[in-house]
């Protein structure tokens, strides 16, 4: 993908305008991540109030809850081509537009069946807009020169962060959901215009092939979604079953096995904000390598403890290990081929898949053995981050030997915002 023409300096330490743009499009796109956090963040803090509503057995909850995954699992490959078309800016504005809009509706759904249709589209409204700013965030940080991945899904926990501390917030003062994800959904839709005003405008070259309506996985990039997978496998894992861990098997108390989560997101986020000093000082290749090592003896102490006060360093162990795998996933990502959308619609495809399938296996495992036992997958899992490591290489500027990068052939200055 190229940049559209602007005029200028050429790009160098000794040029201010050309240092300024690409701060001002990291600072947009990091706010882009925040937004679109802050949606998911503002759901999951009302879902009892859906439940509620309805009176949906847990059944019928889980049925509906698995609907936009399976919503962003079929829409991400077509993501691709929608970047394609309108550029990475129009793209990025108006899937995140949709997706803030879509936060209203589920909690307007007069059905089950109502719900899981809302939110198999409120999923694949996400899928796309993740694939989208994902693919903006990796063309900034290629044109930077250094890593700002990690950093940017740190932004996207901040944002899911705050927003479910406002939700929490309504729920405890009663207020009706319908509302509150209505005004809520207007704010962050609202949000949204400035922010991806000031996105750089990346479009694909004039004389490149478009990419098919719905593109499967690239082969290239699915040894890339399998380390992914290993990652939010743990994530999944860890943030569905923390807390029935902590109280099942430790005997923690229900306030303690509750407020699990909330520490373990806070433990991925302040990873995620400081992972890319790590990887600008160790590389992708190490940086993953250490964070699955770090991760796996987070799981041995999960499977080890007898009391909370092991398990719950483990589970904070688990989140410093594998803040910064998926962020280094989409940037080697980025570097396949001449579209960096579809490659990273697959390797989004292939990873999230994982925290589809995560809380069933591991719910499938404790059934037939025990929780101990899913969690020792979990931790194998983590483990197999270390030797797999080297298939993001490609997430290091000068991984090929010195020889020009994909990223640097592409590394022009970026597009003045200004010029719409």
């Amino acid at each position: 993908m190229t940049d559209t023409p602007t005029a200028g300096p050429p790009r160098g330490p000794a040029a201010p305008d050309t240092l300024e743009r690409p701060r001002r499009a990291r600072t947009a796109v990091a706010l882009v991540f925040a937004v679109h956090g802050a949606v998911g963040g503002t759901f999951v803090t009302r879902i009892p109030w859906i439940q509620d509503r309805l009176g949906l057995s847990p059944g019928q909850l889980g049925l509906a809850l698995v609907m936009p995954a399976i919503g962003s699992f079929l829409a991400m490959p077509l993501a691709g081509r929608f970047v394609h078309r309108f550029g990475g800016r129009a793209a990025v504005r108006g899937l995140l537009t949709v997706w803030c809009l879509a936060l209203a509706l589920p909690a307007l759904t007069p059905s089950l069946a109502a719900l899981c249709a809302v939110l198999f589209v409120y999923g694949a409204t996400a899928g796309m807009a993740d694939v989208a700013m994902n693919a903006q965030g990796v063309e900034v940080e290629q044109r930077l020169g250094r890593s700002i991945m990690s950093g940017l899904h740190g932004m996207w926990s901040v944002g899911g962060l705050l927003a479910s501390g406002f939700g929490i917030l309504a729920a405890h003062q009663d207020l009706d959901a319908r509302l509150q994800l209505l005004v809520t959904a207007l704010i962050l839709a609202a949000l949204a215009q400035p922010v991806c005003r000031s996105l750089p405008d990346f479009r694909a070259a004039a004389e490149a092939e478009a990419p098919p309506r719905f593109a499967l996985p690239p082969r290239s990039s699915l040894v890339i979604g399998l380390v992914g997978f290993c990652a939010v496998f743990a994530e999944g894992a860890s943030m569905d079953w923390s807390g029935v861990y902590l109280k099942d098997v430790t005997g923690a108390s229900a306030t303690l096995a509750a407020a699990s989560y909330t520490a373990f997101s806070l433990t991925m986020a302040v990873s995620r904000l400081v992972g890319d000093a790590v990887i600008r000082r160790l590389g992708a290749v190490r940086a993953t390598r250490l964070g699955g090592a770090v991760a796996t003896a987070g799981g041995l102490l999960v499977v080890g403890a007898d009391s909370p006060g092991l398990a719950i360093p483990g589970f904070a162990l688990i989140g410093i290990g594998i803040a910064v795998i998926v962020p280094l996933a989409f940037a080697a990502a980025g570097r396949i081929g001449t579209n960096p959308s579809q490659a990273i619609a697959g390797v989004a495809t292939v990873t999230y898949t994982s925290g589809l399938v995560a809380p069933a296996i591991v719910g499938g495992l404790a059934q037939a053995t025990s929780l101990t036992v899913s969690f020792g997958v979990v931790t194998a899992l983590a483990f197999a981050l270390v030797p797999s490591a080297g298939a993001l290489r490609l997430a290091e500027p000068d991984a090929a030997g010195g020889a020009p990068s994909e990223a640097k052939r592409r590394a022009e200055p970026l597009a003045d915002p200004s010029r719409r």
